[in-house]
């Protein structure tokens, strides 16, 4: 395996450069390719298909690295007037409790429990009586409905510097899902 795995480490090296924008981090990748490859030997089926086993491994590796980066840049304390922000989140929450509302009742209680309140998926399974992968498809396709609920009553926009806007285009309780 070993000496395998050096027949494709340029190959590989190559893959991961073409595919993150951090080039610091290849070596880290490949690294964490080897250990999984190495900890999961036992499931490569023929030596035959090593190379797309291999790829298939960093393909995954390179997308956790995406899911554990964070997506925003942190903002300056100089850029962030606490008093406007927390009235921005007020006038945030007052509108999006409603919104909510509009989301077909299969979908509610889970975004709440898991957007408003922060419980972890497997929580909102449990109070729901379902298996985590039903409670994760609910709270997905509930953020989706809910986006576009969003979209439909609120104007959103952020300038430059990072700072949110948020405009209702109706007031929020008279809204009509």
């Amino acid at each position: 395996m070993l000496t395998d795995w050096l027949n494709y480490k340029e190959q590989l090296r190559h893959y991961v450069l073409n595919n993150i924008d951090d080039v610091d981090a290849v070596d880290d990748i490949l690294q964490e390719v080897y250990i999984k490859a190495s900890g999961h030997l036992q499931q490569l089926k023929s030596q035959d298909s090593l190379k797309s086993w291999l790829y298939r491994i960093t393909h995954n590796v390179i997308m956790d690295f995406y899911r554990s980066r964070e997506i925003y840049d942190e903002l300056s304390d100089a850029l962030i007037d606490d008093v406007e922000e927390e009235q921005a989140l007020d006038k945030m929450a007052q509108c999006l409790r409603p919104m909510f509302d509009c989301l077909p009742e299969k979908y509610q209680m889970a975004m709440i429990w898991s957007e408003v309140e922060g419980l972890p998926q497997q929580e909102v399974a449990d109070r729901l009586g379902i298996s985590l992968s039903g409670a994760k498809s609910r709270i997905q396709r509930g953020r989706v409905k809910f986006k576009s609920v969003l979209m439909t009553y609120c104007d959103i926009e952020i300038d430059q510097q990072g700072a949110v806007d948020f405009k209702p285009k109706i007031e929020c309780r008279h809204l009509a899902c």
